[in-house]
């Protein structure tokens, strides 16, 4: 019985590690948030994998669509609701570049917001 405790604690460990080690090899970037009105001429930067979330404040997450100039550099996600999650619109950075991003806006009377993403890798 004196066998089963060590062989046991050996096996935990081993798990833990292969836990530790998984995680730490899987770098977590984080989005770059940001409200639609401050995005108007201004440029933002993101790495590779990278998403810019657009907070669209009072405004439908829904009602903004996007037009990216250089689609290998970056792509446009339009938000959405769903089964009760509120997803804003965003930009994913996908290769090295820079882009202009247009947002348009369904309601009438909005103007667009033009913008730029400079990706690094």
């Amino acid at each position: 019985m004196s066998f089963a405790r060590p062989v046991a604690a050996l096996l935990v460990v081993v798990a833990l590690a292969g836990i530790a080690g998984c995680a730490a090899s899987e770098p977590v970037v984080t989005p770059v948030v940001r409200d639609v009105g401050d995005l108007q001429g201004t440029t933002v930067e993101l790495e590779v994998g990278q998403v810019l979330d657009i907070d669209t404040g009072d405004l439908a997450v829904d009602s903004y669509s996007g037009v990216v100039s250089d689609p290998s550099v970056a792509t446009f996600t339009p938000g959405r609701e769903e089964d009760g999650a509120t997803f804003s619109p965003g930009v994913e950075a996908l290769a090295e570049g820079s882009t202009e991003v247009v947002l348009s806006n369904e309601d009438g009377g909005i103007q667009d917001v033009t913008f730029t993403v400079e990706v690094s890798d």
